[in-house]
């Protein structure tokens, strides 16, 4: 009996070890896709001239990436996981498009050692995150309402036009999304289902988990900008 859950336990280990692998894998897949949408479509006349040529380019392309991300949120049970995985790819897109502007507004080299310090702290947040036996359940709900309150203050300032708040809401964002690297890691090893390896349900969850660790890196990555990110 003892040997049969020793082989169940190291089973187990290795199918989760597997399905984080994948997590992972789908996450650096759509951040290099944003990476390269985003730079080609800074270079190009074309698309920077139909995204930004006015206002209505911008803001269609910013309630695409919303839709989608509800969209995979809500349906992600009733959907297959092509589709999942479609809508994913679509967003990681979408994204890039989007964050073409950076490429325009900051020096390469800024944004560069900007991503690499980004790459540190979310490896460093991860990895405590992984081996953590602390429950970090508490620690992730403070986390969630501290962001409700950061986009609250951000779309206020939006109209405020606050420097002071602007700099708060900034350094906040950076600690409410290095935290929730860490929960968000401990929530996703916990939502692989042992035995189900290779199903629709598997694969979705691995895009779920990569969406989510995705949505940390880019918001982490676009605060520190913020304070790491040299204009032209």
């Amino acid at each position: 009996m003892n040997n049969d859950l020793h082989l169940y336990d190291e089973q187990s280990l290795s199918e989760q070890s597997r399905f984080i692998t994948k997590v992972y894998g789908w996450m650096a897949f759509a951040l290099a896709l944003t990476g390269v949408v985003a730079f080609y479509s800074a270079q190009s006349p074309l698309i920077w001239g139909l995204i930004f040529s006015n206002s209505y380019g911008f803001w269609i392309l910013f309630g695409i990436q919303i839709g989608l991300v509800i969209f995979l949120s809500a349906r992600i049970n009733k959907m297959s996981a092509n589709v999942a995985i479609g809508a994913f790819i679509l967003y990681s897109m979408v994204t890039g498009f989007v964050f073409s502007m950076i490429f325009i507004i900051y020096t390469m080299s800024s944004i560069a050692s900007t991503f690499f310090i980004t790459a540190g702290t979310f490896a460093t947040m991860s990895i405590i995150g992984y081996f953590t036996k602390t429950d970090l359940t508490s620690f992730g709900r403070i986390m969630m309402m501290a962001l409700v309150g950061l986009i609250i203050a951000s779309l206020v300032n939006y109209f405020m036009q606050s420097s002071t708040l602007y700099w708060i809401t900034t350094y906040a964002g950076i600690l409410i999304f290095t935290g929730l690297i860490a929960y968000d890691t401990q929530k996703i090893k916990e939502m692989n289902i042992i035995g189900n390896e290779g199903t629709d349900e598997d694969k979705k969850e691995a895009i779920m988990g990569a969406l989510t660790l995705y949505l940390d890196f880019i918001n982490l990555f676009l605060l520190l900008l913020r304070l790491f990110g040299s204009r032209k």
